[in-house]
């Protein structure tokens, strides 16, 4: 009890209030909103603003939302984990982007495999993109390429292990982490 009170009169038990800026990643269709902001009710924290950006829907149907919260650090936090417990894409904390890119090496017969179909495979993924693919053909029909995908944090084992079953159905060798 001594001690709450020398804390006290000496200021140590203060809260400290921060802010924080969020850009989150939501299908566009009713009720994705309002399911972003349910969460932040029960956790602690404050919204300040809201930016809901419908014209810059992306090509999987997905619009950002940028959320400016306040609250102490931890409440802050445990917003954050439970967007990602929910599955929402974080693609921006405080400016600093949340994304990360990894890059394969795949060979084999990548053209008469339909390309396209990997590539599209890929991209249906929540919080995976095929941002870059760079091909050079062979002479005897095998080619090699070089892809680079860009992903929400925590998605790299998803990517992977899709790119990995793609290239099992396709008899590609690949190389990954490159």
């Amino acid at each position: 009890m001594e001690i709450l009170l020398l804390k006290r009169l000496l200021g140590l038990n203060k809260v400290i209030i921060v802010r924080m800026n969020l850009l989150v990643e939501v299908k566009d269709a009713p009720g994705q909103l309002v399911a972003v902001l349910e969460p932040i009710r029960g956790l602690g924290a404050n919204i300040v603003t809201v930016i809901h950006k419908r014209e810059a829907k992306n090509e999987q149907g997905n619009v950002p939302v940028q959320l400016t919260l306040e609250g102490e650090k931890e409440n802050l936090s445990n917003v954050v984990n439970k967007f990602k417990d929910l599955g929402f894409s974080i693609l921006e904390i405080n400016g600093t982007l949340d994304t990360e890119i990894i890059s394969a090496i795949l060979i084999g017969h990548l053209v008469d495999e339909n390309l396209q179909d990997t590539i599209d495979r890929l991209n249906e993924l929540e919080g995976v993109f095929v941002n870059e693919f760079n091909i050079q053909l062979s002479e005897d029909n095998k080619s090699a390429a070089l892809i680079n995908i860009e992903l929400n944090a925590g998605k790299e084992e998803l990517a992977l292990g899709k790119l990995a079953e793609i290239c099992s159905e396709k008899d590609f060798l690949m190389i990954n982490n490159v």
